[in-house]
């Protein structure tokens, strides 16, 4: 096949073409994606550095869901515990409505085993709302255990060990009642004092460990916007910047068609001497 044979200026001309729709292609892509690093061909080290840094947010970011769960467990426990204390303050309320019976009246024996029932009544109702305090299985008022993970390594965690609030309270006084007289009655009193101390002092814990896995949240969320940012400089491309490349490469390209013109023109003007 024979060979077509071009003048120097038309070759010139159609190498300077090319260059500038390769650089338009890549213009293109960078506009369309909004990436100038769009593969490890474009920049190789730009590319795996964002990569990393990409998967790093990812990671982080499947452990903002597992602390949002650990708040929400530590969540559930709190609630109990209010719920619990208001148990406790209807309790102590029958409990001085029966220490405040006159021990001489008619009916004293029936008012008290009357009394005696709502405080039994009230202290398993306490039971059955620890019983309910879980949250996707762990029930930190049963002695549950709740690990919350704060970096992707799992080699920094919160560990919340729970209580068995119920049997607590049965340990300091604060149990089902066996009423006879003013000083039983005290007696239950003394253990509903306790039992509140306890809870308090239990509350204060939840709290402090509601207050870390918090505190870890903001920081993730914060260290995700910093990775995430740092990749988006190494690879995000400046659309203005793109653009304007774009506008003057379409000029150039233009520019480029009519010099292959005007040499096609000169080549052209031989044949007329024929």
């Amino acid at each position: 096949m024979s060979t077509i044979t071009l003048t120097a200026s038309m070759r010139s001309n159609l190498a300077s073409l090319k260059a500038i729709q390769g650089q338009m292609d890549t213009t293109q892509t960078r506009l369309s994606t909004g990436k100038k690093v769009n593969s490890a061909i474009d920049n190789a080290s730009s590319f795996y550095q964002a990569r990393s840094l990409t998967n790093r947010a990812a990671d982080l970011d499947g452990l903002l869901d597992s602390m949002g769960q650990g708040v929400q467990t530590i969540q559930a426990a709190n609630e109990g515990i209010e719920a619990i204390t208001s148990y406790i303050d209807q309790a102590k309320s029958v409990a001085n409505s029966a220490f405040a019976l006159d021990p001489t009246a008619t009916g004293y024996a029936t008012q008290l085993g009357e009394f005696e029932d709502q405080f039994n009544a009230i202290v398993g109702e306490i039971a059955k709302l620890a019983g309910d305090s879980s949250y996707q299985g762990i029930n930190l008022l049963k002695g549950g255990k709740l690990t919350v993970m704060f970096n992707e390594s799992r080699t920094n965690k919160l560990d919340v060990q729970g209580d068995d609030v119920v049997a607590k309270m049965a340990a300091v006084g604060f149990t089902t009642a066996d009423w006879t007289d003013a000083a039983s009655v005290n007696a239950s009193l003394d253990g509903i004092a306790k039992a509140v101390d306890y809870l308090r002092d239990y509350s204060a814990v939840m709290g402090n460990n509601f207050s870390i896995i918090e505190t870890r949240q903001s920081f993730t969320e914060a260290m995700i916007d910093v990775l995430e940012t740092g990749s988006d400089n190494l690879v995000l491309a400046d659309m203005n910047e793109e653009s304007a490349n774009y506008l003057a490469l379409q000029t150039r390209q233009q520019l480029a068609i009519n010099s292959l013109a005007l040499a096609s023109q000169s080549a052209q003007s031989v044949l007329r001497l024929f």
